[in-house]
């Protein structure tokens, strides 16, 4: 008796694509297992392929003690009977079935084997791929990341509900024989993709379930949606119907919802890439098989399209799909109620769906995306293109109906500058669209060079009343398949290329390209590759190659930190130079920025440099910039007399003996931070090691409390005689504004308010979280703060300022005009901080700063006992917060309504929190840290200067 028996399909009703090379990959998965007591259960169908049977024979020749033919009964014709032949003749403790051409990673039934003996689970379960597109490149689905996030054991299958809401169990799982055959697990028989329906019912039937986090299979098919909709649907109410028996109808719900968005919406997402006869033929099945509602908590867009599926509209659903892509472009005309709220479909039908939050009412014609649907292709008279399209107009803007209007039909070279133009004959207002024809002559005004310009993309203006709408020709990709062809004169001649070929790109845009149809120019294509692909040109392709990944190594950090710290560091010291850095280069702005511009006003002649990255975009003009870790950078640095930055300079460069580094920060501490943090604590003694290099590496750090004192020094182990008691310069200009608010008044706002376009008699409402990454994790976060909601709720009397901390986005939804401003790319927060009435963060180090101007501050951290038992803290936040700590939305905007009352309540806290963390912020923090490090620099330079000027004075 084997530990693992998998049962491989082959020949039935309804088998996947493949075949004998599918069973072949499949059997010998198994075969390579690491786990020899693993056997293959080759299940034949009698109708089964000729080269089916074949290859089975000859697999179990090959290994006749790990591969067993089973010969099903004549009548066992479906998929599904011959798995269940299969599961009666395995012998193994544990039975694993593979759909056709699934393959096992190396472990996989070691791993499933070790978690059953362990756990003694019934149903031991782990990830799976599937085939993501036509290269044959896998992808796991996304939702799998949280179910096996960790190996984990469950009594019940409850305590995991992805298990039966998604279809997580359709591969990749195996059961133990005995529970299997105890409980009667079987699979229909008269249902196609009965895996969909065997896995949930496996495990609410089973007790206790493992989870393993490895990945199991490989190569699972996705299926084809379009011919298998109505036993996809039938599938899933069945898995629906057996959690409603066990009681579970919210479960119920939640795969209803997961059925929508893992089948249906993908299925509408195929459909530019179906012919209209089988878009036609998939829509009227759609419509007599999805009887039941739309679960209402879709995304717009995805509602539109499953509704639009339901009612068998195929035509509505080709837009939606277009729509799904594009969620910016207006597909479809749009109508507005008496409550203000859109939907989908023009005036006097009925709404779709409701899709207000995707903003398209906040948007003017010329500057929203529309919709041009290209409604012919052909060959007119004289050799030329006709086109034909209808551009979608939203309802709510657009040229009125009598309005003048002219178009041009634009062709322009991809990837380059070069234009053709040609004017549109017929243009015409419709009511819901503007139609129109034009005629191109691009065999004569079409002239490519033929090398790099092969490819043209079109797209149409319309112009009215001065108002330009720029728009891409959309189409399905059978639009204009093989339907018309012209002449191609190429500035290189006709070996370039001899025919224009219109044909859709992936992205569903109309485009000619120019093909070699005619011998000479095959000829010459062929040659070409020859040139290019084989003997002569690969010696040429490797000896470029070399030659490249030389220049890459010598530019790559790997070659330039040894070369630096060897080298570069013996350069001697240009005196009065400096090289200063805010966010490791990502912006002009912090405390770094506040020292440089004091220097700039006392004049001292010194020598500064700012490293920037990505991009020098918002550096000043006259500003010396190097890109961080570029050879100018490190040469910078190597001969810095100073070094002044507010996180780090990088921790593998050596600070030169003769060079001063001044460290700013950029913020008191909350959350633990240096030594302190169980991350570093974690780390083996060479990674403290080279953290504690880097911080020695400090001549001066910055402090603005005993807070700090006793919390950043002790955590960074810094001593007593590196400390500057200052406070922080970049506070200097919020020192200065209370004191100007409090004098003057706070109206005129800083230009920064005019700048983004903010309402005087509107409130300025700053939302900052802080950064909830570490190490290798994504850059783009989720806001807890809805957005859409304060602006629906605060809009009128409030605008919102978003900033997303520095090494995260965060991409915004649309709001109305006014309501919502993305401050993200804004190089210095301190600018932000002296325009801003209310800030609501949750555990930023902004708070501390803010606090200074002596306003309002709201805290919402939802997550606040799990980030504190994470990350650890050095005080608790609710007993000092400078303002009301809110955990949910509801409290959030509460507290903003109530705001007069909680600033009246919190205001000597915050005034105590403001002394306690900001003590040394006392307005002259530039100007004394100017003095404390760079004065015999800024006295040398004030001598030079009078030298000179003594010597233009002779």
């Amino acid at each position: 008796m084997s530990d693992v028996s998998c049962v491989i399909t082959g020949g039935g009703d309804g088998e996947g694509p493949g075949g004998a090379d599918a069973l072949r990959a499949s059997v010998e998965s198994v075969l390579g297992q690491s786990m020899r007591g693993s056997e293959a259960l080759v299940v034949l169908a009698s109708a089964a392929d000729p080269a089916v049977r074949t290859t089975a024979r000859t697999l179990a020749a090959r290994a006749p003690e790990r591969v067993r033919l089973v010969h099903a009964d004549p009548a066992a014709r479906t998929t599904g009977a011959l798995r269940n032949a299969g599961l009666d003749a395995a012998t193994g403790r544990y039975v694993l079935v593979l759909g056709s051409g699934e393959r096992l990673q190396k472990h996989a039934c070691r791993n499933l084997w070790q978690a059953g003996e362990t756990s003694r689970a019934d149903l031991i379960a782990g990830r799976w791929s599937r085939i993501a597109d036509e290269s044959g490149k896998e992808r796991e689905p996304s939702w799998q990341g949280e179910l096996f996030a960790r190996s984990r054991t469950l009594s019940r299958f409850t305590e995991a509900p992805e298990l039966v809401v998604r279809d997580a169990l359709v591969t990749g799982f195996c059961l133990r024989r005995e529970a299997a055959r105890r409980h009667g697990l079987r699979y229909e028989e008269d249902l196609a993709h009965g895996e969909i329906l065997f896995g949930p019912i496996a495990a609410a039937s089973v007790g206790r379930i493992a989870l393993v986090r490895r990945l199991i299979v490989t190569g699972r098919a996705v299926p084809d949606r379009a011919r298998d909709l109505i036993a996809l649907v039938e599938a899933h109410r069945r898995v629906a119907n057996t959690l409603v028996a066990h009681g579970l109808p919210e479960l119920r719900e939640e795969r209803e919802k997961a059925f929508h968005r893992d089948h249906l919406v993908p299925l509408v997402r195929s459909f530019p890439a179906l012919p209209a006869v089988r878009r036609d033929r998939v829509a009227a099945a759609a419509a007599r098989t999805l009887t039941g509602p739309v679960p209402p908590d879709l995304p717009p867009l995805e509602r539109v399209a499953v509704s639009l599926l339901g009612r068998g509209d195929a035509e509505g659903v080709l837009a939606a799909a277009y729509a799904l892509s594009r969620p910016a472009t207006v597909c479809a005309p749009l109508t507005t109620g008496a409550d203000g709220r859109v939907g989908w479909g023009g005036e006097g039908e009925e709404p779709v769906a409701d899709i207000t939050e995707l903003g398209h009412q906040y948007r003017r014609f010329g500057e929203m995306r529309l919709m041009n649907r290209l409604t012919r292709c052909a060959a007119a008279d004289g050799g030329r293109l006709l086109l034909e399209g209808r551009l979608v107009l939203p309802g709510h803007t657009g040229p009125a109906p009598g309005a003048p209007l002219t178009a041009t039909l634009e062709f322009r070279a991809r990837g380059g500058a070069r234009a053709v133009a040609f004017p549109a004959e017929v243009v015409r207002h419709d009511g819901t669209g503007i139609t129109w024809r034009a005629r191109a002559d691009v065999a004569r005004r079409l002239r490519p060079v033929g090398v790099r310009d092969t490819a043209w993309d079109a797209r149409l203006i319309v112009e009215a009343d001065g108002v330009r709408s720029v728009s891409d020709l959309f189409a399905p990709q059978d639009q204009v398949a093989g339907a018309v062809r012209f002449a191609a004169r190429p500035r290189l001649g006709r070996l370039a290329g001899d025919t224009w070929e219109p044909y859709i790109t992936l992205k569903d845009h109309f485009a000619l390209r120019l093909a070699a149809r005619r011998r000479p120019a095959r000829t010459a294509h062929r040659l070409v590759r020859y040139a290019t692909r084989f003997r002569p040109a690969r010696k040429a392709k490797l000896l470029v190659r070399a030659l490249r990944k030389r220049l890459e190594r010598y530019r790559s950090r790997g070659f330039k930190v040894p070369a630096y710290n060897t080298w570069l560091t013996r350069l001697p010291v240009r005196r009065g130079s400096v090289v200063f850095e805010s966010h490791m280069g990502t912006c002009y702005g912090d405390s770094p920025r506040a020292l440089y511009e004091e220097i700039r006003r006392q004049g001292p002649k010194l020598h500064a440099t700012w490293s920037y990255d990505p991009s020098p975009a918002g550096f000043p003009d006259d500003a010396r910039l190097v890109r961080r870790w570029s050879w100018r950078y490190l040469w910078a640095l190597a001969r810095a007399e100073y070094w002044v930055d507010n996180q780090g300079f990088p921790q593998q460069l050596r600070k030169p003996d003769r060079t001063t580094y001044l460290q700013t920060w950029h913020g008191s501490a909350y959350k633990r931070m240096g030594f302190d943090e169980t991350r570093v604590r974690l780390q083996n003694a060479p990674q403290r090691e080279r953290l504690q290099q880097a911080v020695d590496r400090f001549d001066h750090f910055l402090v603005r409390s005993e807070h700090d004192v006793t919390t950043l020094a002790r955590a960074y182990r810094l001593p007593e005689e590196k400390l500057l008691r200052t406070g922080y310069p970049r506070n200097d200009a919020l020192i200065a504004e209370r004191t100007r608010a409090e004098t003057e008044g706070r109206l005129p706002r800083p230009p920064l308010a005019g700048e983004l376009g903010l309402d005087e008699h509107k409130k300025t409402v700053l939302y900052a979280p802080t950064f909830r990454g570490g190490p290798g994790k994504q850059r783009k976060s989720r806001l807890l703060l809805d957005v859409r909601e304060f602006a629906e709720r605060f809009g009128d009397t409030h605008t919102l300022l978003v900033r997303a901390h520095y090494l995260e986005s965060a991409r915004l939804p649309v709001c109305p005009p006014g309501t919502v401003v993305d401050v993200s790319r804004h190089h210095d927060v301190s600018e932000l901080l002296a325009i801003t009435d209310v800030l609501i963060t949750d555990y930023s180090s902004i708070m501390f700063d803010f606090a200074l101007l002596d306003r309002p501050v709201v805290l919402f951290a939802p997550d606040l006992e799990a980030y504190a038992a994470e990350r650890g803290s050095y005080f608790d936040l609710r007993e000092q917060a400078p303002g009301p700590v809110t955990a949910t939305p509801e409290d959030l905007f509460a507290a903003l309504a109530e705001l007069k009352k909680s600033d009246t309540r919190y205001a000597d806290q915050r005034r105590a929190f403001a002394e306690r963390f900001g003590a040394y912020d006392r307005g002259d923090a530039a100007r004394a840290t100017v003095a404390a490090v760079f004065g015999p620099a800024a006295s040398r330079g004030a001598r030079h200067t009078t030298d000179h000027d003594r010597g233009a004075g002779r």
